[in-house]
């Protein structure tokens, strides 16, 4: 079993590979002059079951280019089988055509990676369940889920707690949540007149008194969980939090973020933490390292990786 990973979140592979008690696999990724991605393994990976470790986040073009051609350097170097590790699977909210003239991005970068001669996928917390479908190879999507409801069970009197979800189509991710600490669930109805821009006409449930946790997979503006935190607290809602995947947090998330009614924002350490992200105070990391390294463990010995969530 091999390590390997690019530049797009070092710490996170760290991490993993402490859990697992292995080392990285010596590997070179750099750039040419002209920006063109350079990588050069140093070790013998001829035969072995090899891991890349790699999420497709900012700069999203340039992380996808090394993830592909870390794989293409891996099946020249004859590895036994690729598993490429994406904690962060980027383009995955073009997933369908929502509107015409309009690409279906999910499915073309799925096509590309397993074009690359990628042999099985892990991921953390698809934007959507169908785009697992998008690959013609075994595809694990693992839930972040345990990892949030031990952190909110450590912190948090789940007596006086109601998850909530931010939209409706992210009510079976907050149901999921609620149902593991046996709380109730209520949910924000959001209209997105455009891209990137939500309103939050409604609250769906009694949030009176009530702590809140909002629960989604991406925060990126931010403007979404804002809206939300300030129509629960116009309905009464004592405190809002939120437990979200993947913290892309776009230029000025952060800074919005930090001048809302949030408590508290916990985001996972799927992509690499940026310095306005430590600079904010109401935002937190908590590790999906030891999810991975436990998932990565039980498919390299072939064991049964659904059961984690079970």
């Amino acid at each position: 079993m091999k390590l390997v990973t690019g530049n797009s979140n070092r710490a996170l592979a760290d991490a993993i590979a402490s859990h697992l008690g292995l080392a990285l696999t010596d590997c070179t990724v750099k750039r040419f002059a002209d920006q063109e991605v350079n990588v050069q393994l140093h070790e013998n990976v001829r035969g072995e079951d090899v891991y890349i470790l790699q999420s497709t986040s900012a700069p999203a073009d340039g992380n996808l280019m090394e993830l592909l051609i870390l794989t293409d350097t891996l099946r020249r170097s004859s590895a036994r089988r690729i598993t490429a590790v994406i904690p962060y699977f980027g383009y995955a909210r073009q997933d369908r055509r929502a509107t015409g003239r309009t690409p279906i991005s999910a499915k073309l970068v799925a096509n590309m990676i397993a074009g690359a001669g990628v042999h099985r996928v892990m991921t953390v917390d698809l934007h959507t369940d169908q785009i697992q479908g998008f690959f013609d190879i075994p595809t694990d999507n693992l839930y972040s889920a345990p990892v949030m409801t031990r952190d909110i069970k450590q912190r948090y009197d789940v007596s006086n707690l109601m998850v909530v979800s931010p939209d409706v189509g992210g009510v079976a991710r907050a149901r999921a949540i609620a149902k593991r600490i046996g709380t109730d669930l209520a949910i924000a109805d959001k209209r997105r007149p455009r891209a990137g821009v939500s309103e939050v006409m409604n609250i769906i449930g009694d949030v009176s008194g009530k702590s809140c946790l909002l629960v989604d997979d991406i925060v990126d503006s931010g403007g979404t969980l804002i809206n939300a935190a300030e129509a629960l607290l116009k309905s009464g809602a004592r405190d809002v939090s939120a437990y979200i995947t993947h913290g892309v947090l776009s230029e000025g998330a952060c800074e919005r973020i930090g001048a809302s009614p949030l408590k508290e924002l916990v985001v996972t350490d799927s992509i690499v933490e940026t310095e306005a992200q430590r600079q904010t105070r109401n935002i937190r990391r908590i590790s999906i390292a030891p999810l991975i390294g436990e998932a990565l463990s039980r498919t390299a010995s072939e064991q049964s990786v659904s059961s984690l969530f079970d």
